[in-house]
């Protein structure tokens, strides 16, 4: 991008950057992922609670915004939840732009990572909204059907099995991140007894969200290794999958409360959270 014109974007960028109603947005979208979670930890323990079956809701953001649909104002609150979402992806799209290392290896693997937030924020958006509009998502069935269009396609389970392993990746840096307290990075809660909380919810919630993630990679090479689609069925199924485990109900229950802590970690980060 010839120098100009780079400067001119990088300008349009900051200014967007430092909107007061974009910023306000995105803690929105930080406390709205939060919530989601909140939801979807529950639903975990729910069905850990019911030996394992799938009488409590589909364990994904899918079923936490049915949940959210079935209460009273809740499509008011699912406007919210794409709003803030679609904000905060908005948000890491620009701030993935504007990412300044003097490193270009460097610069690059923190552009990417960014990138790749901001590309998961934007698609439980777009679920939200398509909820809000009157429409219904099911995040099991099309993580089936991209898997199973993969498969019949000349490569494809190659394809499938690098996504199980980035899965895995993303998975496995949760749990570092979690372990390590590099979370703590991107909040900063005043010191004492609520700095010590937000600590514990973080290491709890990032290590819970890492390790449902990386039993999410290990279903799609799963499938990519048995060329069955039905097994790649996303955050869903991959609590199934630990349910079905010896002492599943246990694991469960653990995943669950963990999932419950990194919402409100999540909330956290929306109150004290840097932007």
């Amino acid at each position: 991008m010839p120098s100009n014109a780079r400067a001119t974007a990088d300008h349009a960028a900051g200014t967007a950057k430092n909107s007061t109603t974009l910023r306000t947005l995105a803690r929105t979208g930080h406390a709205v992922n939060g919530l989601l979670h909140v939801l979807i930890g529950g639903i975990a323990i729910s069905i850990a609670l019911s030996g394992g079956g799938s009488g409590g809701g589909d364990a994904d953001q899918s079923g936490a915004l049915k949940t959210l649909a079935g209460t009273p104002g809740g499509i008011v609150i699912i406007w919210v939840v794409a709003a803030g979402l679609l904000a905060l992806g908005l948000w890491t799209v620009i701030a993935a732009f504007l990412v300044s290392e003097s490193d270009t290896r460097k610069r690059w693997s923190k552009r990417i990572s960014t990138a790749g937030r901001a590309i998961a924020y934007l698609a439980v958006g777009s679920t939200a909204l398509t909820f809000a509009l009157g429409g219904s998502s099911d995040s099991s069935q099309s993580s089936k059907g991209l898997t199973a269009t993969l498969l019949s396609s000349p490569g494809g389970v190659f394809v499938v099995i690098a996504v199980g392993l980035v899965v895995m990746g993303i998975g496995g840096f949760f749990v570092f991140k979690g372990v390590t307290q590099k979370f703590l990075e991107d909040v900063h809660p005043p010191t004492g007894t609520t700095k010590r909380a937000v600590v514990v919810l973080g290491i709890v919630g990032w290590v819970a969200k890492g390790v449902a993630l990386v039993t999410v990679g290990i279903l799609f090479i799963v499938a990519a290794a048995t060329q069955d689609a039905e097994k790649a069925s996303g955050m869903d199924g991959a609590i199934s999958a630990l349910a079905a485990l010896p002492f599943g109900v246990v694991i469960l229950l653990v995943v669950g409360v963990g999932l419950i802590a990194y919402g409100l970690f999540c909330g956290a980060r929306a109150r004290w959270g840097s932007l």
